[in-house]
């Protein structure tokens, strides 16, 4: 996926079982589990982020369904709760990440209402793996 190597060296989680184990008892951090018949088959997580103006914004770090468990309904349940944890702790809005070139997750999220709102321009200097 074009931008992903440089995103998993820059914004995946280096050690995710800690991070996400972290995050769970956290009142500023939610993180959902997707279940069909009580196997786990995806995982969404929102942090709140405090704005230099007093607001908060909702950022979706993390959302993942497994390739066969997709169309199912599975990432709308998850979005949909992400979505409900941030309007009830009153967050402006919320942000999410999809790489370039990724069109079925930016059809996801437009489904929801998200819209681009800034684009991340990336000069590599370099043909190594965390150069994207």
């Amino acid at each position: 996926m074009k931008g992903g190597a440089l995103w998993s060296a820059r914004e995946a989680h280096a050690d995710p079982a800690a991070a996400y184990a972290d995050l769970v008892p956290r009142d500023d951090a939610h993180v959902l589990v997707g279940t069909i018949d009580d196997a786990v088959v995806g995982f969404g997580v929102v942090r709140l982020e405090r704005l230099h103006t007093g607001a908060t914004l909702g950022v979706i770090t993390d959302l993942f369904v497994e390739p066969g468990a997709r169309e199912v309904g599975v990432g709308e349940e998850l979005v949909g709760g992400l979505v409900a944890f941030c309007a009830a702790h009153n967050c402006v809005g919320i942000d999410a990440l999809a790489l370039p070139g990724h069109r079925a997750t930016k059809n996801f999220f437009e489904g929801f209402g998200f819209t681009a709102r800034a684009l991340v321009m990336h000069h590599r200097l370099t043909d190594g793996e965390a150069g994207g």
